[in-house]
């Protein structure tokens, strides 16, 4: 397997906390960044990316994603494999839960997107992550399911690891 671009936003730190447990799983295939200190080029370096951010307000990205993301165009991700990663409060934020993985998914539609999750076992009313009974990536809860975030983290790894190539 290729190199894997693990690229996150973060305030409270609980993406990058999720982000470092994907790594682990991965193991030496895995970089990780701050997407607040890399350029378009370190991120289309990579053939195979997973995307995290945290979810805030009202189902918004976070800001560095925002920023980043003013340069990325939906046709540089073509020929990757992406897979995607939200962390939200389903308690707090139940009708916009994970957002942060629709609006990453509109920028990176044009590859081969994997990682799809079951909304099963999940708290929440409502999010534009999900399509049908599944969630567009990896959805965590730190705030109100901390005790799954493992597992979820690993049978998710264990999804995506034979889609990167």
């Amino acid at each position: 397997m290729k190199k894997v671009g693990i690229f996150y936003g973060s305030e409270s730190g609980n993406t990058q906390e999720v982000c470092k447990k994907i790594a682990s799983e991965l193991g030496d295939s895995a970089e990780i960044f701050d997407i607040a200190k890399v350029d378009k080029d370190t991120i289309l370096g990579f053939e195979n990316l997973i995307f995290a951010s945290a979810t805030y307000g009202s189902g918004d990205l976070q800001d560095d994603w925002e920023k980043a993301l003013k340069n990325l165009n939906e046709s540089d991700f073509s020929s990757k494999v992406v897979a995607l990663v939200g962390v939200g409060d389903g308690d707090s934020y139940g009708d916009t839960f994970v957002e942060s993985i629709y609006h990453l998914y509109q920028v990176v539609k044009s590859a081969k997107v994997v990682g799809r999750v079951s909304k099963e076992g999940y708290i929440f009313e409502e999010s534009m992550a999900v399509d049908g009974e599944e969630f567009l990536g990896l959805a965590i809860d730190e705030e109100n399911q901390s005790e799954l975030t493992e597992g979820r983290v690993k049978a998710w790894v264990e999804q995506i690891r034979g889609e990167f190539i």
